[in-house]
């Protein structure tokens, strides 16, 4: 199970260089204005083999003139609520502020690990202002600069430590589909929910996940058998108004780590948007399988199979290159082809679970190599001389040995993944191809 960390506090202290640095990217816009950091960002950062969720948060406002001040609290308010572990960030330049300790005093209730971290140690004189953080309650702070990378790494060790342990109890067993539903805010996740229970419960059995917030629910009617993965923040209605962009991320979060294959609700009276594409990005790093679900096709006044096909050929443009998964327009008020639905997820759970026989696999694959080899590089010839696929990976894997993996390059790799697309049933769900030494 996957596991959230939060980055908050006040404004232009550097989370989002943070948030950069750790994830080693340029995803969170970096800037001196203060409040620039609103739409909600989050990655995954790998430490010492260890994988977890981070997410960015907009800065901590009160009393300003800025018309986005409640909905940034709010998010920080769902980040502190939401998160395993959360990051404190202050300004080491500046020292301790009125903001600070207004942030510091929401922390000390939280009752969650709270990591204090002073960012901007590297800018003249900041580490004589060092001490005066210890003030705030949240222990010993470490000293880091998100800039130039110094002091990172024992903020990774740190959050590592203090990373609470999954539970490794009421875990459903794993030959079972996990179905995660998720989506932007209402786009009709709910709606599909409430038409596969129906109304007379076909759930049977409700199992506690490996963190506090994760929920398997049991379905076995009409042919099925499967989890369908909720999270305890869909029930969390007093904490926070729903229709934040930034909860349903962070919900889905939760999810999608916690499943095998993600519905992906799209609204079609309102388009694909940011969300829907941030929302799939998600679905991409945690390498799940993915089936779009077209919502409220009802609604919409030309339903020809034309229209169909712009509506598929503009979700795939959007969701490039990753293209090979199953697009269903469907309807959950008028229930119109949700089943559907069900059968189309199980049969992308399935592919996930495909193991290609090694005779097969090069037989195939090493005469689609021979017809359109590896490109030379710097008058270098590639030669791979054999594959295999990896039997106990969560995602198809597949492992080709050549005497330069180093000159294999991306396009190649697509190349080698559309072929074995092209042979067998993946459909829905990612590949993963490497590249090893055998000389």
């Amino acid at each position: 199970m996957g596991r959230l960390v939060a980055i908050v506090g006040r404004p232009n202290v550097g989370k989002s260089t943070l948030f950069n640095r750790l994830t080693e990217t340029r995803s969170a816009i970096v800037d001196d204005t203060a409040g620039t950091t609103r739409d909600r960002q989050y990655g995954k950062v790998d430490w010492c083999g260890q994988e977890f969720s981070i997410v960015d948060t907009g800065g901590w406002v009160v009393n300003s003139d800025d018309v986005f001040e409640s909905e940034i609290n709010k998010q920080v308010e769902i980040a502190i609520d939401e998160a395993d572990v959360i990051l404190f960030v202050v300004d080491a330049s500046n020292g301790v502020t009125d903001l600070d300790d207004k942030v510091a005093q929401i922390l000390r209730r939280s009752k969650k690990p709270v990591i204090l971290v002073a960012n901007k140690e590297d800018k003249s004189d900041a580490r004589f202002n060092i001490p005066e953080f210890y003030s705030l309650g949240l222990g010993e702070p470490i000293e880091v600069s998100s800039a130039n990378g110094s002091g990172t790494g024992e903020l990774l060790d740190k959050i590592i430590a203090d990373m609470p342990e999954p539970k490794a109890d009421d875990r459903p067993e794993d030959n079972v589909a996990k179905f995660a539903i998720v989506g932007r805010p209402n786009a009709g996740k709910s709606s599909l929910i409430n038409a596969f229970i129906g109304e007379e419960r076909h759930i049977v059995t409700d199992i506690a996940g490996t963190t506090r917030d994760s929920i398997y629910h049991r379905y076995n009617k009409f042919g099925f058998d499967f989890y369908l993965v909720d999270t305890a923040g869909i029930r969390k209605k007093n904490k926070v108004n729903e229709d934040i962009e930034y909860y349903s991320v962070i919900r889905s979060i939760r999810a999608i780590e916690a499943s095998d294959v993600c519905i992906l609700m799209i609204d079609a009276t309102r388009g694909i948007e940011g969300q829907d594409a941030n929302i799939f990005s998600l679905i991409q790093r945690n390498k799940k399988g993915l089936v779009v679900c077209v919502n409220k096709w009802d609604l919409i006044e030309d339903r020809s199979l034309t229209a169909q096909k712009r509506y598929e050929e503009a979700i795939r443009n959007k969701f490039a290159p990753f293209t090979d998964f199953p697009i269903i327009f469907t309807s959950a008020l008028t229930k119109q082809r949700i089943f559907k639905v069900l059968e189309t997820a199980i049969d992308v759970f399935n592919n996930r679970k495909r193991i290609i026989p090694t005779s097969q696999l090069n037989t195939y694959m090493l005469e689609q190599i021979q017809q359109t080899p590896p490109p030379a590089n710097k008058g270098k010839y590639v030669k791979i001389k054999y594959v295999t696929m990896l039997k106990d990976s969560v995602v198809p894997t597949f492992v080709f040995f050549c005497n330069l993996p180093q000159w294999v390059k991306e396009p190649y790799r697509r190349f080698l993944e559309n072929k074995i697309r092209e042979h067998w049933d993946f459909h829905g769900t990612p590949i993963q191809i490497f590249m090893r030494d055998k000389s």
